[in-house]
Order: structure tokens, then C-alpha cells, then sequence
């Protein structure tokens, strides 16, 4: 089985803000390879603040119809809901890490898939959080992990 990774909510929305040029193509890059190795992973968390950053904050987003399309086809990444263990789970790491709730949210959500690589950019590159390893994925490919 390949290695999960969980994907916050920024990676998803760079791949479609052309308003990025530098950060567009690597976001773009790393979820074709997620998809054509089928180890993506996202919660309902993301879901839901990816439609609303896409169609009401990005400068050129989407419209609710194409947003909408782009989260029934993230559907297969198997998004995590959010549970009452999740939330009990999510307390004790903010309490040992500090992050804020919502970045908290989406760790234990990456924990609870099992994924070894969480990639966002606004956490601490190369964290580790038991089993899970944060990693900015405007500083490192895929070949360099794997």
C-alpha cells in the first residue's frame, strides 16, 4: 500500500489561484501525483473551507457549480468527518503542540487516516506528530520522501 498523505486546505486552493504563479504549478504537481498514486487524503474540514475560499475570497475563483464538481471529485480521497473522538483526540494535541483549533483539527484528522506526510505551508516543516510528519510542500517533492 502507498504512503497517505493528508492534504490541507491551501494546497487544494493554490492549484486553482492563478493569482500564485510561483506556488500554482508545484500545488498543481503534487496533487497529479496523489491522484495518479491514489494516496491523497482530506477531512470534511477541508471540503468545506476549500468551496468557500474558492468561491468567495480568491480573486479569480470558482463558481459555485465548478467548486462544487472539484469537491464530488475530491470525494474519492476519502474525507474524514469530524467525530466527538476526533475533537477529544484533537484537545490533547493542541494542548502538547500549541497549534491553533482548526490546524489542530486537520492533524488528528491525518492521524486517524493513517497518514505518514501531512503537506501544508502553515505548519512547521518536517514536525512530527507520532506517526505523522508535517511537510511544506513548496520545499520538498514527493521523491525526496518516498
Amino acid at each position: 500500500m502507498s504512503v497517505k498523505y493528508f492534504v490541507d486546505t491551501h494546497i487544494l486552493v493554490y492549484a486553482r489561484d492563478s493569482t500564485e504563479p510561483e506556488k500554482q504549478p508545484i500545488a498543481k504537481q503534487w496533487l497529479a501525483h496523489l491522484w495518479e498514486q491514489e494516496c491523497g487524503r482530506i477531512s470534511a474540514q477541508v471540503l468545506n473551507e476549500y468551496y468557500v475560499t474558492v468561491t468567495q475570497k480568491l480573486k479569480q475563483g470558482l463558481s459555485k457549480e465548478q467548486a462544487r464538481s472539484a469537491i464530488r471529485a475530491l470525494a474519492v480521497w476519502q474525507p474524514l468527518e469530524i467525530s466527538s473522538t476526533l475533537i477529544e483526540s484533537s484537545w490533547d494535541i493542541q494542548d502538547q503542540y500549541g497549534y491553533s483549533w482548526w490546524d489542530t483539527l486537520i492533524i488528528t484528522s491525518a492521524l486517524f487516516l493513517d497518514c505518514r506526510y501531512l503537506l501544508s505551508e502553515d505548519m512547521q516543516h518536517q514536525q512530527k506528530i507520532s506517526n505523522l510528519t508535517i511537510i511544506n510542500p513548496f520545499l520538498v517533492t514527493w521523491n525526496e520522501l518516498e
